[in-house]
């Protein structure tokens, strides 16, 4: 049976509602739902000032979502997949994973402040904005000469601040830009190898929340996704939940699926006092997802 009517849940930011609009055409589309989006605002929103890492808790880009899904305000929520946490509060359940774009990070820089030197090729002493541990512990390992100061904001406002002069360069998810289909031709445009600077486990995927007692939402939910990104958002977000931690975080990986199997590579920054020391490294080929989510967290978590 497919359900007449759905309610989308969606933050109110332009990428949440590209977001849920791509997938409310696609319901539309494809199963012939009716299908509307309810803009509800999270804690991250309403804290976008504050530093990812100052936030207290967890799911700060989710919650107010899930509490509007358990209520029955709203029959799905759209989300990056980056930012669910990888356990599902109870009556919830990940619907579906899929549709994941370029995975890289981006780096915009200052036409002024660029050079061609090393992966972060930003002028000596410049300022680098963002508010990601993960990526914080790889840009001092790559590039230490750089200030890096925190960065909040949607992301049409994080490349205003840039403009703005308030950094020399900022480090934001490849993804977001290019759904928004951002102008930027004012600004040296850099794309990083997902294997020299690892994104964040899940990057650039979407996930599709629903409640886990709604057969016939699941019905339609589930023939949504794609197998290939489930299974990588699988490697990457199982290592993520075996740190039991969140956002803050500082874990970079990259899995692919290849002809020949599976492969798993992930960075853990390691920190003295409150400098970053170092990224502990691990890189895993195999076929089974739980046992090179072992092997990759017994090995990180022994440089901790």
């Amino acid at each position: 049976m497919t359900p007449d009517k759905l309610v989308i849940g969606s933050r109110g930011s332009d990428l949440a509602l590209w977001q849920a609009n791509f997938i409310r055409d696609i319901l539309t589309d494809e199963h012939r739902c009716e299908v509307k989006i309810k803009i509800i605002k999270t804690s991250g929103d309403k804290l976008d000032q504050l530093s990812f890492d100052k936030m207290e808790g967890k799911g700060f880009f989710t919650k107010e979502l899930e509490e509007a899904l358990l209520a029955s305000e709203i029959d799905l929520a759209v989300h990056s997949l980056k930012d669910l946490m990888t356990t599902q509060p109870k009556g919830l359940k990940l619907g579906a994973a899929g549709y994941r774009v370029d995975r890289r990070e981006m780096l915009l820089i200052r036409k002024e402040s660029k050079t061609d030197n090393g992966l972060i090729p930003v002028k000596e002493g410049g300022i680098i904005g963002t508010s990601s541990n993960r990526r914080k512990c790889q840009i001092a390992n790559a590039a230490p000469s750089l200030e890096i100061k925190d960065l909040r904001g949607n992301v049409p406002t994080r490349v205003k601040k840039l403009r703005d002069g308030q950094y020399d360069a900022i480090m934001i998810a490849a993804a977001g830009v290019m759904r928004l289909e951002l102008d930027l031709s004012d600004l040296e445009v850099v794309l990083l190898d997902p294997e020299q600077f690892l994104p964040a486990p899940a990057q650039g995927v979407l996930g599709i929340q629903i409640r886990t007692n709604d057969p016939i939402v699941d019905s339609v939910i589930s023939r949504m996704g794609c197998p290939q990104a489930t299974t990588e958002a699988s490697l990457e977000r199982g290592l993520l939940s075996r740190f039991d931690s969140g956002c803050s975080l500082p874990l970079g990986v990259f899995s692919e699926v290849t002809d020949s199997g599976l492969r798993l590579k992930a960075v853990l920054g390691r920190r003295e006092g409150e400098n970053w020391a170092g990224l502990d490294e691990v890189e895993i080929t195999g076929s089974d997802v739980e046992q090179m989510i072992d092997e990759a967290f017994a090995t990180l978590a022994d440089g901790e």
